[in-house]
């Protein structure tokens, strides 16, 4: 019997060797303790899967031993550590494991919630360390009574939400890409206001890291709230901004900060530690007995179905294989997927719907267009927690209606796909087609006709079409030091201009508020592909 070969390449609980290793089918190797490099790779040669946490770099010179790869399983939540772009290009599935550690994270933030409250942390070292009894230093505040804001209302925020209110706490929640009642009906206050998070008592942040929610917390925002503050971060570094953190901690504007994560890790050289207004903890979030559990019974029970060929759950990405379809679809995909990510960090908001319509022979595959359309959507809000997998499964669990339709003759253009993306704010619709030798182009951006790759910085710029608004808008560029690399128009009959701009520089929101001021400007926004 020829047997599948799996390979634990980090240390998990005792329960994933338990199943794997009673596997008549199924080769197992721990190889936890074999040093990285050379002697892992020996090992994995021929292995059909792995399972790693963060401490193996699945790299291209992992992958190039790996001749016989088929799968991945991060032990985890997080897949920093893997290049998935290689593994996708070499037809590898990458899973992870995302809720194992939910119950996990939610507690360890009452951890730092409750050790900035009283300041735990020290009065224990004062007493066990230095033999001080001093009680009149450790005056400490109540939760009961106080304003908490939560930034992020999905699986952890909302489960941090709940528990609040049993510690009488007053909640309010900020996640512009959820529907207000799942906050509302757990009893929770709903803004679409940032401005009402920055005044609470005590903020706490669950989301992703994405482009959008890197140093979400800045100076600025640190500066629009209450003296006194409390920060909370169990859930990704780089989410606070780590020297503006340092500033507000330090001036007392902060009163005190828990933090589990931090930008780069390890961060024993981190100038936060030198702080007394500061507990910290070396990213224990999912360090339970009962999360380890639970993230090593997941990631062994993947590997088996995995290995042997029966399913994918979690799994991040999509291999194509190009074998199994016209060498034409998998460019509209990728495109597909591009637009809708472009449509939501442009249509902010709820989402109400997502439709895909495609026109010409294309259509054959709308199904798969679909898929890869809500993937690029919810990226934008969901970060590395959402695959191709699981796409429509949560697009409909938060009520998000997935709608196709197919045309067989087309406007113009052999094939065409177009997502139209609706939110509780606004509707856009963005069509794209490819030419010869697989150029992607977008070519309609809610009816304004245009020619633009879907690449890099870009700036939507809606105008009255009067003389002169170009010239503005490049001065301001010009002001900031932000070079323009390509400026494509669309006008339409009824005296409306929509710019794509596409820039070498990153662009500030100060940049985008000063665009925003000009007269003819009806609406602007930023996105990057």
């Amino acid at each position: 019997m020829h047997k599948r070969k799996i390979v634990v390449c980090d240390h998990l609980h005792k329960k994933a060797e338990e199943i794997l290793a009673k596997e008549q089918d199924i080769e197992y190797v721990n190889a936890a303790d074999v040093p990285k490099g050379g002697p892992l790779y020996e090992k994995i040669k021929d292995a059909d899967v792995i399972i790693t946490r963060s401490s193996t770099p699945v790299d291209k010179e992992l992958l190039e031993h790996a001749k016989n790869l088929k799968a991945i399983v991060r032990a985890g939540v997080g897949v920093d550590n893997v290049d998935m772009e290689e593994c996708s290009r070499r037809g590898i599935i990458v899973m992870n494991v995302p809720t194992a550690n939910t119950i996990a994270a939610v507690e360890l933030t009452f951890a730092h919630m409750l050790s900035c409250m009283r300041a735990f942390p020290y009065a224990h070292n004062q007493l066990k360390l230095e033999r001080i009894w001093k009680r009149e230093a450790w005056i400490g505040n109540e939760l009961k009574g106080k304003k908490l804001g939560i930034i992020g209302f999905g699986n952890i925020g909302s489960r941090v939400g709940k528990r609040a209110l049993a510690f009488e706490m007053e909640v309010i929640t900020y996640d512009p890409y959820i529907s207000p009642e799942k906050a509302t009906n757990l009893g929770v206050k709903y803004t679409t206001d940032f401005n009402d998070i920055l005044a609470c008592d005590i903020i706490t942040i669950h989301t992703p890291k994405t482009k959008e929610t890197i140093n979400m917390i800045d100076r600025e925002e640190i500066a629009k709230m209450k003296d006194g503050v409390i920060l909370i971060n169990c859930a990704r570094g780089g989410l606070y901004n780590e020297d503006a953190l340092y500033e507000g901690l330090k001036s007392g504007k902060i009163k005190f900060a828990g933090i589990d994560v931090f930008a780069k890790e390890p961060a024993t050289d981190n100038k936060l530690l030198e702080l007394d207004n500061v507990t910290v903890t070396p990213h224990l979030g999912a360090n339970t007995e009962e999360s380890q559990e639970k993230i090593a019974i997941g990631a062994a029970t993947q590997a088996l179905e995995a290995a042997r060929g029966i399913s994918y759950p979690n799994a991040l990405n999509l291999p194509i294989k190009e074998d199994e379809m016209p060498p034409f679809v998998k460019p509209y995909l990728e495109l597909t997927q591009k637009m809708g990510f472009l449509a939501a960090q442009v249509n902010k908001g709820a989402y109400k719907s997502i439709k895909v319509i495609a026109e010409g022979e294309i259509g054959e595959y709308i199904k798969s267009l679909i898929t890869f359309a809500v993937v690029g959507v919810l990226k934008e809000s969901l970060g590395e927690t959402i695959n191709y997998v699981n796409a429509e499964f949560v697009a409909k669990e938060r009520g998000i209606e997935i709608l196709s339709k197919k045309n067989p003759e087309t406007s113009g253009y052999k094939n065409k796909v177009t997502v139209k993306l609706t939110t509780d704010r606004d509707i856009i619709e963005i069509s794209g087609t490819i030419f010869e030798e697989n150029v992607q182009r977008i070519v309609d951006i809610n009816h304004f006709a245009l020619d633009v790759e879907p690449k890099g910085k870009m700036i939507l710029f809606k105008n009255t079409d009067v003389p002169g608004v170009i010239g503005e808008v490049g001065m301001i560029l010009a002001k900031h030091n932000i070079n323009i690399a390509d400026f494509r128009l669309g006008r339409d009959n009824h005296g409306l201009a929509l710019a794509v701009i596409i820039v070498d520089d990153d662009v500030s929101k100060d940049v985008l508020k000063e665009l925003a001021d000009l007269k003819a400007c009806l609406s602007v926004s930023y996105a990057i592909l």
